[in-house]
């Protein structure tokens, strides 16, 4: 089983964006611990809100996006390709079902925050 930093580099397609110490960074602002086994059931979505993150500092970043080897050709190409990705993890993001939330639709519409 990988750690959460393997398994984080593995969904980023392997791409050094960042050094390790950043990546831990990323991951223990989401709560995940680096060096621990990588649970999917229970880790999933808090790794694919780090992916995210690290994609939104990337795409932010013109000098960063230009400094990764990618197949693309132009700026503009890496640009909309991540824009894709990002929007990918989004939709990934909102089909993970909320762990210990016992919430319907119905009892919400009841409830105040």
């Amino acid at each position: 089983m990988p750690t959460v930093l393997e398994r984080l580099k593995i969904e980023l397609n392997n791409k050094q964006y960042y050094d390790d110490k950043t990546y831990n960074m990323f991951l223990e602002e989401n709560t995940l611990s680096p060096t621990d086994t990588y649970d999917k059931s229970s880790m999933q979505k808090n790794l694919l809100l780090t992916v995210l993150a690290i994609f939104e500092t990337v795409i932010n970043d013109i000098d960063l996006m230009r400094s990764v080897e990618t197949e693309f050709s132009n700026t503009s190409d890496a640009y909309k390709h991540l824009e894709q990705r990002i929007q990918q993890i989004k939709d990934r993001i909102a089909s993970i079902p909320d762990t210990g939330d016992e919430y319907s639709v119905f009892s919400l519409m009841y409830t105040r925050k």
